[in-house]
């Protein structure tokens, strides 16, 4: 431990300390109108975090509504400037999953892990609007939305009569909805689209996407942030699932790649001769042909939308796909209590999809994103990952820490197996390009950046690299070198790390924070300001 004397002799050497100009600072941090994304999960793009909650019931709305809130809370903050963020008179488009029909009308409890929970989605929108985003300006996107009549459509009614927030005539097509509630993009390396219309706003100039999937089986394995954010496409463009040779209903040719089935049959034939698991099933409708199909569209899609964050909803997960599922001809949700989020979707389904029990080298899906250099990764352990807490720390942790859930699917059915199973057959990711592991532990020497905002009232916010496994000490001193709080004193892992001071009845003034890590120290100096 320093002595006090020691510490404050320091500060020239360690800190680089100059005087503030706290006016200045004053002006610069508190400027108001815009909003974004923390910065840690900005500069760790590749990165997937899992949030664990603690919610007892699926229907204890309260709970889930307010971790809702506090994972926004925790995510989206007021910024600087336009550099570094949406004004808040920004259109905001949330895509969450409403994706289903009403079969059969069974009670709405029994089904509502079809769903992105829209309590959670009720706590997305309150932070949203305590950013001072008008909800007039929220819209939720869904183009499988059947109306506030319908089973699937009552919850997500109720939710936007609470919140003001837009959801309407989301579920019309082309031609059914008037043309400026309809915004066209052109993919420019697109395989089956050359241009997709998406529900107004998302990806108009100047708005903002929120992708709020769902933890939940389908036929396309696991139904999480690439294919929830197909919904976002207005009818029938939509329509993904649609066979291989078999036309999308009411879709203009015009808008489809010329010669895009031989294209799509071509690179099937080489994926399945590469050895992409469950690619030798037969069936233009329901085998690997048809994947491949569904996939490429998935793909063109993914590769115009850039959500601001992909975010897995998994308070509980269903099992099944839709209505039906292993449970005599029925699905099941079961209570996972598991959050996940990034900046690559892919990257998060590929934790998601481990998460759930299955092994995510045998999608083919994951093959083809990684080809198209829409991903990074296909072995989820090579994936940076962090637990997350709802006071807005990250820690670096490995995939064995976390538990499974096996939720099983109806994805591909090989012979023998029962229709919902598990595709966790040991996969050989050392046959398949990997990310180097060495890019996860640059740079080679222990850092400490400046905290986020400084000056700032009444949290900070603090990212920390360290290059290997090790004791890490971070503490908060004032200018008497007084210690005032510990954030850090753990053994943890290689990577980088957040924490956060959060201020009670600390006084305004200047403070230095030093972290220590195998005989060296950092110190650096924030100004809080009450």
């Amino acid at each position: 431990m320093y002595s006090r004397r020691q510490f404050l002799s320091t500060l020239s050497v360690t800190s680089g300390l100059v005087m503030f100009d706290l006016r200045g600072l004053i002006r610069s941090r508190f400027r108001a109108g815009y909003f974004g994304l923390n910065e840690f999960i900005e500069n760790n793009p590749d990165a997937v975090f899992v949030l664990r909650t603690n919610v007892d019931s699926k229907t204890n709305s309260t709970a889930i509504k307010d971790v809702g809130r506090q994972l926004g809370v925790s995510l989206f903050q007021i910024k600087p400037d336009a550099n570094s963020g949406f004004p808040t008179s920004a259109s905001v488009a949330l895509k969450p999953n409403i994706t289903w029909w009403s079969w059969d009308q069974p009670p709405i409890e029994n089904v509502m892990g079809i769903h992105t929970d829209p309590n959670f989605v009720e706590g997305i929108v309150g932070r949203l609007t305590e950013l001072s985003i008008p909800a007039g300006n929220i819209s939720i996107c869904e183009a499988n939305y059947h109306g506030p009549d319908s089973i699937d459509g009552k919850l997500y009614a109720e939710m936007a009569n609470r919140t003001n927030v837009g959801l309407k005539n989301v579920s019309a097509g082309i031609g059914l909805i008037d043309e400026s509630d309809v915004h066209w993009v052109d993919v420019p390396d697109g395989l089956w689209f050359k241009t997709i219309p998406y529900l107004w706003p998302t990806n108009s100039s100047n708005s903002c996407l929120i992708n709020l999937a769902k933890l939940k089986s389908h036929s396309m394995g696991m139904t999480l942030c690439a294919k929830n954010i197909q919904g976002a496409m207005a009818r029938p463009y939509v329509m993904h699932c649609t066979g291989w040779n078999t036309e999308m209903a009411g879709v203009d040719s015009k808008h489809i790649v010329p010669g895009a089935f031989a294209a799509i049959k071509d690179n099937y034939t080489r994926h399945k001769n590469a050895g992409i698991p469950r690619w030798d099933l037969p069936g233009e409708s329901s085998g690997g042909l048809w994947m491949e199909t569904w996939a490429s569209r998935c793909l063109d899609n993914n590769s115009v939308l850039k959500p601001l964050i992909n975010i897995v909803e998994g308070v509980y997960g269903r099992e099944g796909a839709f209505v039906t599922g292993p449970y005599d001809g029925y699905g099941k949700d079961i209570l996972t209590n598991v959050i996940l989020f990034g900046k690559n979707s892919f990257h998060v389904d590929v934790i998601g999809t481990y998460l759930a029990g299955h092994e995510p080298g045998n999608f083919g899906l994951f093959h083809m994103a990684k080809e198209r250099k829409l991903s990074k990764y296909l072995n989820p352990s090579e994936i940076p990952l962090y637990t997350w807490k709802l006071d807005g720390t990250a820690t670096r942790s490995v995939l064995g820490e976390f538990s499974r859930t096996p939720i099983r699917t109806p994805y591909l059915q090989k012979a023998g197996e029962e229709q919902y199973h598990l595709v966790n057959e040991p996969y050989n990711y050392t046959s398949a390009v990997s990310e180097p592991a060495s890019r996860l532990n640059r740079p080679d020497v222990f850092a400490i950046q400046q905290n986020f905002p400084n000056p700032f009232n009444p949290s900070t916010s603090i990212q920390f690299h360290i290059p290997k496994a090790g004791f890490v000490l971070i503490e908060i001193f004032d200018v008497r070198g007084s210690r005032v709080a510990v954030l850090v004193n753990d053994h943890l892992h290689a990577g980088n790390h957040l924490t956060v001071w959060r201020t009670q009845n600390t006084p305004s003034g200047t403070y230095y924070y030093r972290m220590s890590f195998q005989g060296s120290a950092i110190t650096r100096a924030m100004v809080l300001l009450r």
